[in-house]
């Protein structure tokens, strides 16, 4: 088993270095000196997919061939780790379900702002936390006969077409609470999500720093951004910041990781005290939203 692990062309520090921060470049993920072997070992498919002799030929594909965006997307599939399930960090969901969203509901109607209520669950994986949201949404009867879009997003390809199918196993399943169990039904595969559910939710393949390519969300209400962030380096965490400041609307809040902070990334946002968490918000402005993307 080691002859056949250790088999392959090796990744060589200088290519490392090169490869990284072409990646870098291209999605703002940042690894370390010590993620070299890891880069190795997930990278190696593609080589032989491609039939490459090595990591330098690699290299100069990802530079130059006329196919270098799409395997792009392909190495950051390789290298990204895509485990979620629903309910994930439930304590920060029970916050955005008891405080964030009857706040939201109470100032859409009182300063007519229209009934509409948008969401963006930003690097949102294989799409458990999309169709969370929508559960919590619609058990908490707030917003029913309104207008409601959840939105996912992800650089992946292939974990967006699992959010798509709406179908899911076991493991997805080791947090959810009992009375949730309604929006789901039984199938060969797995539990799909209901039609009622899925309706609420839209999915697309987005890198967040391409920044022309944001404005297809729109302006949103709330962000959820979590454990995505972490893997930025500086500069790109705080393009990326920016670019959620842009897509709130004036009130509008940003939920990130229970590890992540906006510390020495941004002062633009308003950190503020929940029961159950710290959020940070667009600070509210006297200015009625108009419907406008800017």
């Amino acid at each position: 088993m080691s002859l056949l692990f250790d088999s392959g062309p090796k990744l060589r520090v200088e290519e490392f270095r090169l490869l990284r921060d072409l990646i870098n470049r291209f999605c703002g993920i940042s690894f370390a000196e010590d993620a070299r072997f890891v880069m190795e070992r997930r990278l190696k498919e593609r080589i032989d997919a491609l039939g490459l002799r090595d990591f330098g030929a690699y290299y100069q594909y990802l530079r130059y061939h006329s196919r270098r965006h799409a395997e792009l997307e392909h190495a950051v599939e390789c290298l990204t780790t895509n485990e979620t399930y629903f309910f994930r960090e439930d304590y920060q969901l029970w916050a955005l379900r008891d405080q964030i969203l009857p706040e939201l509901r109470e100032r859409r109607s009182k300063e007519n702002l229209g009934n509409r209520l948008s969401i963006w669950s930003a690097g949102c994986s294989t799409g458990e936390e999309v169709y969370t949201i929508a559960m919590i949404v619609a058990a908490s009867g707030l917003f029913d006969g309104w207008d409601v879009r959840i939105f996912g997003n992800d650089i992946a390809r292939n974990v967006l077409h699992t959010a798509r199918r709406a179908v899911y196993g076991p493991s997805s399943f080791r947090a959810m609470p009992p009375g949730y169990e309604r929006f789901f039904s039984d199938t060969p595969e797995g539990r799909m999500v209901h039609p009622r559910i899925r309706a609420m939710c839209h999915f697309g393949h987005l890198n967040l720093l391409e920044h022309s390519r944001t404005a297809i969300v729109g302006r949103v209400d709330v962000i959820l951004c979590r454990n995505v962030l972490i893997y930025f380096d500086p500069d790109s965490r705080s393009d990326v910041i920016q670019t959620f400041y842009q897509r709130l609307i004036p009130g509008g809040y940003l939920l990130l990781g229970h590890s992540e902070s906006l510390l020495n990334a941004s002062t633009a946002f308003e950190l503020v005290h929940l029961d159950r968490d710290l959020v940070y918000r667009r600070a509210a402005s006297r200015t009625r939203e108009t419907g406008t993307d800017s």
